[in-house]
């Protein structure tokens, strides 16, 4: 078991590592980006991954406190979901109006991946094969659909 400090430690590690990684990869407008904390240019739309002790998951949430406003992007990325998935190269999971950690309500597009620990380095690597080609595919997804959107800021 870890004290706070070192789990808070061991997850900063992970993520300067996948960042040194991938950091080399420029965005899908040839530009310089940081991965790690993407910003998608939208306020309430974001690109997460997280990695835990049993789960890794990378996804879209939609945290707009309105939950009608929430659903009227779900459904503006439903609208896209052919493209996402084919851009992707795989099928994510759909959720509208779920709860986060926090107990507030947001809308997640996600793929998640089981059973991995980032406290193990030894489950870094697949970490990072999971992370890497996923967030660059959404990358490349949000550099031409984020124009879908713009009537929704």
């Amino acid at each position: 078991m870890y004290t706070r400090e070192q789990a808070s430690q061991l997850r900063q590690a992970f993520w300067t590592t996948f960042g040194q990684y991938i950091a080399p990869h420029p965005s899908a407008e040839g530009l310089k980006i940081n991965w790690s904390n993407y910003k998608t240019g939208i306020k309430h739309v974001y690109f997460r991954m997280r990695a835990e002790t049993k789960v890794a998951s990378i996804g879209i949430e939609i945290t707009h406190p309105d939950p009608e406003l929430q659903e009227l992007f779900y459904e503006q990325f439903l609208e896209l979901k052919g493209y996402l998935h084919e851009t992707l190269g795989e099928e994510w999971e759909w959720d509208l109006h779920t709860t986060n950690e926090f107990g507030e309500t947001i809308t997640r597009i996600y793929k998640e991946i089981r059973p991995v620990n980032v406290f193990n380095r030894e489950d870094w690597p697949a970490l990072i094969s999971f992370f890497k080609p996923r967030i660059i595919a959404l990358d490349e997804f949000w550099s031409d659909a984020q124009y879908s959107f713009e009537s929704l800021k």
